[in-house]
């Protein structure tokens, strides 16, 4: 696997990148610059630059129903753009949100486009209903640590997953303010099946990721997390919410569960729960995991795309995954590793046959390379 381009644009370290659903080689980057660069794969040179913001941005996304318009989180703000309007080299934007108390580490849209999650630096969540212009919740008293990670449950429309620096995995009612369940990978149970070389990082949820409503025929209902002792979980989420209902009344009153141990090797448990643990014993990561993202390209699911500190991306085979749960046979789960000279932030694939992994790591050139 070779790097195919270079993207440049911005003058200090990239921090993450989307690419656009309906239109295959377009992709914004941000960076500490506040600069949201948008470019076209068809062409040399980056397409805008945007200076959106005077400080560090952490996150982006597009507006689900509408990708001309783009959200940007910067220090404990998110503000809205619509693309079109750079072209004038109107930086204006159309909204602005200043609801989080605390750094926002990941701002995300829900499928029918009308909420956004904000995730912060108290451990809280703000849900903002997009339409009325207003906060619709916030989720807290979960965390107790930085929140760093936010995702939409498609199948579930009034539920969000967060993970945290807590080690904690939540997934919350966001209609009614409160968790519904929690996963504690701090738990000694928890990292009972870590093989010898896994390394001894604390088990933070640093990213997680649910497929597309595209997906989800392939894939199944999963939350994939990525943790900093390196192991990505695959996790059967609508089994383990399923698996909580006959025992909800015995702690109905907050609301919460603790969570029942996954198998190593991806053999259901007692509970029926399905788990794999993606580690060193299957050539994952020997340092923190930052980042997971489900494929865009080709058949759109079929890879799992992995950055971490150890300077390596990795692309699992989802459909070997699956399988796995079924027999048990955890060989050949890697497909693909790429060697980097740097830490990965962040990175998301592209629908396009070709230029389709895009990678920002601790400088401020964004790497593209081509998965076939």
């Amino acid at each position: 696997m070779t790097e195919t381009r270079r993207l440049r644009g911005h003058t200090d370290t990239a921090t993450c990148c989307i690419a656009s659903r309906d239109r295959p080689g377009l992709v914004a980057t941000s960076a500490e610059d506040g600069c949201v660069c948008l470019f076209d794969m068809r062409c040399k040179d980056v397409k805008f630059v945007m200076d959106a913001c005077n400080e560090p941005i952490s996150s982006l996304c597009f507006n689900s129903g509408n990708e001309n318009i783009i959200y940007v989180s910067a220090g404990n703000d998110v503000k809205c753009f619509d693309v079109h309007m750079l072209a004038d080299n109107s930086w204006k934007p159309l909204e602005r949100y200043n609801y989080n108390k605390e750094e926002i580490n990941q701002v995300t849209c829900n499928s029918k486009s009308s909420f956004l999650a904000a995730a912060d630096d108290g451990g809280e969540i703000k849900i903002i209903d997009i339409r009325q212009k207003r906060i619709s919740k916030t989720l807290r008293s979960g965390h107790t640590s930085i929140c760093s990670s936010v995702q939409f449950i498609p199948w579930r429309p009034w539920e969000v997953i967060t993970g945290g620096l807590d080690s904690k995995l939540i997934t919350w009612d966001f209609s009614k303010g409160r968790p519904l369940k929690i996963v504690d990978f701090g738990l000694p149970d928890m990292r009972s099946g870590s093989n010898a070389g896994q390394c001894l990082n604390p088990a933070f949820v640093h990213s997680i990721k649910v497929p597309d409503v595209d997906m989800l025929d392939k894939l199944g209902k999963l939350c994939v997390v990525a943790r900093g002792d390196g192991v990505i979980d695959v996790i059967d989420m609508e089994s383990e919410l399923t698996a909580m209902k006959p025992k909800s009344s015995s702690k109905s009153h907050k609301g919460t569960r603790s969570v029942s141990k996954g198998s190593d090797g991806g053999v259901p448990d007692d509970n029926g729960n399905k788990w794999l643990h993606l580690d060193y014993s299957l050539g994952g990561h020997t340092a923190a995991v930052s980042c997971v993202a489900f494929s865009l390209f080709g058949e759109r699911g079929r890879f799992l795309v992995s950055g971490g500190n150890d300077k390596l991306v990795k692309v699992w085979d989802c459909s070997k995954c699956l399988d796995s749960w079924q027999i048990g046979d955890n060989n050949e789960l890697l497909h693909l590793n790429i060697n980097l000279s740097k830490k990965v932030n962040w990175l998301c694939t592209t629908p396009a046959e070709s230029d389709n992994l895009v990678i920002c790591d601790t400088t401020k050139v964004v790497k593209v390379y081509t998965i076939s």
